[in-house]
């Protein structure tokens, strides 16, 4: 078999595919989130911190200065900008609470769906309870 045949093969297996799904719908709600957070959570919590843009807050290491923005003050040296990483840090922390609930949600809806194994399991006749009966009485049984 060749590398394209075994290629072609890996690419057309379902969960192959279910995962380029999953990535490229996990991109789109990132985005979503981030603009969640850089639009709608960090503008009232930077408004708290004097107004400015928290994404914006920087510790300068070349004597930059903290008025510039952070880009300037990128291009005029090294930065420490932890304003920034605070807000990249709270997307991944609303984005991977919102996953931890959908998975959660997920969970739920497969337990009320698949019966569990304890109920699946088809409960013993009563027929087959009886002959079971009868031949280990007759194992027991001396013989004459």
């Amino acid at each position: 078999m060749s590398m394209m045949d075994e290629f072609r093969q890996f690419a057309m297996r379902g969960n192959v595919v279910d995962l380029a799904v999953g990535v490229i719908i996990g991109g789109a709600f990132g985005r979503i989130v981030d603009s969640l957070v850089q639009d709608v959570i960090m503008p009232p919590i930077g408004k708290l911190f004097g107004g400015l843009d928290f994404a914006n807050y920087y510790i300068p290491l070349n004597n930059q200065g903290t008025a510039l923005a952070l880009a300037e003050a990128k291009k005029a040296g090294a930065v420490i900008a932890y304003g920034n990483f605070l807000t990249i840090l709270l997307n991944f922390i609303i984005l991977a609470f919102i996953i931890f609930q959908m998975v959660r949600l997920m969970n739920r809806m497969r337990e009320r769906i698949v019966p569990s194994e304890a109920a699946a399991a088809p409960a013993t006749p009563e027929d087959v309870l009886l002959l079971r009966e009868i031949r280990d009485s007759l194992r027991r049984a001396p013989e004459k």
